[in-house]
């Protein structure tokens, strides 16, 4: 071959290498950046007069020195390639993303090969960076994720309140059930429900019953622990799961609420409404055989609290 021949298909090749869409960048031994192709002129805004010769670390302080060079190290040592994708590592380089179709990421997706590069006594003398941009790949995938887990908290809550849906609460009521037969832990069920409900809607409206609701369930949140399972079991009627809690522990909690919500004024539209709750408790013993026996005993508890006069907690035992 000439060295005509030999020069053109040099051109040829560094043609390709400066216009392919990925970005390619050559480190020497000492991090020294010897190749910087037009992707990567692109997207960091910096010509390869600005980064030639010039350290790679000292040029991206972003990207993480002693990440980079244990992957180099390995390279070197295995001598062959290693890959990192956007799921491992976001991006090698923080470039902005301008696509309008992802336009919703900030930045660039990256996978990332860094690879070594031998001469001809299979010495290696350079390394071989190769940026894919993956972020339209990424963002559906980080779409779908978010739509997959907006969908699991529709599944498991109810719309109106916010607090976990009958189904998910009493598979959480089932579970401390069975924790109790299995190693003796303690725990309460509360039960509540709105006083004189029926009269608020024929007062006010089902928009202003749907408004006690609501605000119901935000004490509710206030009152009890995170560790605490608070669900809607249906129209007025909410529970609340207290894990590793007796029934006097019960009997504290369900008095901060009772007391709570007596002391809350709700304004809707032109109204100004005032309501109470009656609460009933009962803890886990063994006199209780399932979970949906454990729902009736603190349902009696309600019952009596009603019966009672309501605005009141009672505390029902089976023996």
């Amino acid at each position: 071959m000439s060295d005509n021949d030999l020069l053109e298909n040099f051109h040829w090749l560094m043609d390709v290498l400066q216009n392919i869409d990925v970005g390619l960048v050559i480190l020497d031994q000492s991090y020294n950046i010897e190749l910087w192709n037009s992707f990567m002129q692109n997207h960091s805004a910096k010509q390869p007069s600005d980064v030639l010769g010039s350290n790679i670390f000292s040029t991206f302080p972003e990207l993480s020195e002693s990440w980079f060079r244990r992957k180099v190290e390995s390279v070197k040592v295995l001598r062959s390639p290693s890959f990192t994708t956007w799921e491992q590592r976001p991006y090698l380089f923080k470039f902005r993303n301008y696509r309008p179709v992802t336009g919703m990421t900030e930045f660039m997706y990256q996978n990332c090969t860094i690879m070594p590069i031998t001469n001809a006594r299979s010495e290696i003398t350079q390394i071989c960076l190769i940026i894919y941009d993956v972020t339209e790949v990424a963002a559906n995938r980080l779409q779908l994720q978010r739509a997959n887990s907006k969908l699991h908290i529709i599944s498991k809550t109810d719309g109106l309140t916010g607090l976990l849906n009958r189904k998910y609460w009493e598979e959480g009521l089932e579970h401390e059930f069975k924790r109790h037969q299995r190693y003796q832990h303690t725990c309460s069920l509360l039960m509540f429900d709105i006083d004189h409900f029926k009269r608020i809607n024929d007062t006010y409206g089902h928009p202003a019953g749907d408004e006690v609701i609501r605000q119901t369930a935000a004490v509710v949140k206030k009152c009890v622990r995170d560790i605490d399972i608070c669900g809607r079991y249906g129209g007025e009627e909410f529970t609340v799961i207290l894990v590793d809690t007796n029934q006097e522990g019960a009997m504290v909690v369900a008095e901060r609420l009772r007391k709570a919500i007596e002391a809350n004024t709700i304004y809707y539209d032109e109204h100004v409404i005032n309501y109470t709750i009656s609460l009933g408790i009962s803890e886990i013993n063994s006199e209780i055989s399932n979970h949906t026996e454990w729902i009736d005993a603190s349902d009696r508890g309600l019952y009596r609290a009603k019966r009672a006069g309501r605005n009141q907690t009672q505390i029902y035992n089976h023996n």
